[in-house]
């Protein structure tokens, strides 16, 4: 099939600031491209994800999405989820149950709760296991961590699987100088640590996407959904918290974590979109 117009938007999400967020591509029509055309198009974005919006095939869904980052397709990813979402709405669609969008995806359906302040995906269930304890001892030495700043670890599985560590403190986080890391791990590392109580935000994040073909990831949707899960199966996500992530990068994001009274964990944040045209495929 020749190449064709396809309605196309590039946004930015979870900030309120164009720019500093995550940048994701989004072709809203991509039901007759094939999974090379797809791969090959997000590898030339070379942004940390692109989709692709085709119709549903699963009745309960309002549409299908496919995830692609510049090397390898995604079950699930966060801000994809959510800049898809925004877009497809300003494209002139409504879903069919008012209030909730519901997107078909490698994981099976995620619900996009629009009633709130902003935004929110409902959170996939996490498969949580102990980190083995060499896999944990080479990581905190690759990160010149020691033991006082390590509180706790874990692997999560959402779709994406996450080594993950909590530190004791949001300047632990920050202070990682991810160049000065020699052969890291090819794994996706996230590290969380709480600010001091009064701060703005609860918690600083980062990504390492290692296992991804990226250095280090602007404002990832995903793990801070698998993170929320970890916490929650701790007894300390009752309450809502917001998460800083991209600072070290340049980037202002904002995660909202938002517990229901149900046991529901909601990911949310703003998506600013900064391209409305077509795009040749």
């Amino acid at each position: 099939m020749p190449p064709r117009s396809r309605p196309f938007m590039q946004c930015d999400v979870f900030s309120t600031t164009p720019t500093g967020g995550n940048g994701l591509a989004v072709v809203l029509d991509g039901a007759d491209l094939t999974t090379d055309q797809m791969q090959a198009f997000a590898r030339w974005t070379n942004l940390a994800e692109t989709t692709f919006v085709c119709p549903p095939t699963d009745p309960a869904a309002d549409y299908d999405i496919r995830i692609f980052t510049p090397a390898r397709e995604m079950k699930f990813a966060g801000h994809p989820t959510l800049g898809t979402a925004e877009c497809w709405l300003t494209a002139g669609n409504t879903p069919a149950r008012s209030g909730t969008i519901v997107q078909n995806c490698g994981v099976g359906l995620v619900e996009i709760d629009l009633t709130g302040d902003v935004p929110a995906f409902v959170a996939p269930p996490t498969a949580i296991a102990p980190m083995p304890d060499d896999v944990k001892a080479r990581l905190m030495a690759q990160f010149s961590l020691d033991a006082a700043q390590v509180k706790a670890s874990a692997i999560l599985d959402n779709g994406p699987v996450w080594h993950v560590l909590e530190l004791a403190h949001a300047d632990d986080v920050l202070a990682i100088d991810l160049d000065a890391v020699q052969s890291p791990e090819k794994v996706a590392l996230g590290l969380i640590g709480p600010h001091d109580a009064g701060s703005e935000v609860a918690y600083e994040v980062r990504m390492f996407g290692m296992l991804f073909g990226i250095k280090e990831d602007p404002i990832t949707g995903s793990l801070n959904a698998a993170l929320a899960h970890w916490f929650q199966q701790q007894g300390r996500a009752d309450a809502p918290y917001t998460v800083a992530q991209g600072t070290r990068i340049g980037r202002t994001g904002r995660v909202f974590v938002i517990p229901s009274a149900e046991g529901a964990m909601r990911i949310g944040g703003h998506t600013n979109i900064l391209i409305d045209g077509t795009v040749t495929l």
